[in-house]
């Protein structure tokens, strides 16, 4: 059941979520991690859909970050794997619900048939609009500012103009910044994800693991996310006199 998030004004324009958790998921279970990992997209198939049907304009996922290669090799091997196979099996119903993907990252990294599957999905949904689903993959936040300041070549100019020059150039530009942040799992820290992109975000953080996070759980962040008021260095007095 929807909430009253399904007004637009209460609702975040951008979403990013850190989807964590899967591994000790499993472990909880005394199943493999490979299983907590499969379960975990099966949240992020139904928190996606949920999303899209609640008028969020942008959803970014966090799958896998340029750390994660230090995890053992069978698990990222397996990881890669489930990526391409979620990839080929969702891909379908994405572009039939309108869904437009993007990646983010340096997917130079990944296997050239896992690059090839990226961006067919790429190409497949660039003319949908009814949703922008970013999935970040090898992706770290410094990483994002090192790569667009070397783009930008930062020199001269004011520091509003350098500033914006950098923000073209991140792997989000085009983009608005994210309005709600979520990271399940128990964790409370960004791990290196949208760095600069998260500087006026608003922060929620829940116990719940990334395999057990649905649709009731997103509408509680939604709501929680609804009852703040952003001011962006104003007043209290005077967002709501401009309200």
């Amino acid at each position: 059941m929807q909430t009253d998030n399904a007004n637009p004004a209460s609702l975040p324009r951008h979403l990013a979520i850190v989807m964590d958790g899967n591994g000790r998921w499993a472990r909880s279970r005394h199943l493999p991690r490979t299983e907590g990992h499969r379960r975990g997209v099966k949240s992020a198939r139904t928190v996606i859909e949920a999303c899209a049907q609640r008028g969020v304009e942008v959803l970014t996922l966090f799958a896998f970050s340029s750390e994660n290669w230090r995890r053992p090799k069978s698990e990222v091997n397996a990881l890669m794997e489930l990526f391409i196979t979620a990839l080929r099996r969702e891909i379908g119903t994405l572009a039939e619900q309108g869904i437009r993907m993007r990646f983010i990252g340096a997917r130079e990294a990944f296997s050239e048939r896992l690059q090839a599957a990226m961006a067919e999905a790429e190409a497949r949904t660039s003319d949908n609009r009814a949703m922008t689903l970013v999935v970040a993959a090898n992706y770290g936040g410094r990483w994002d500012i090192v790569q667009a300041a070397e783009r930008a070549e930062l020199t001269g100019g004011t520091p509003g103009s350098r500033e914006h020059g950098l923000a073209e150039n991140l792997t989000t530009s085009g983009l608005p910044d994210p309005d709600l942040f979520i990271r399940t799992g128990g964790e409370r820290r960004l791990s290196n994800f949208l760095l600069w992109q998260l500087a006026y975000t608003e922060l929620y953080f829940t116990d719940v693991l990334w395999p057990d996070f649905g649709v009731a759980e997103l509408d509680l962040a939604l709501a929680d996310y609804g009852r703040r008021q952003r001011r962006f260095g104003r007043t209290g007095e005077q967002v709501e006199a401009h309200v």
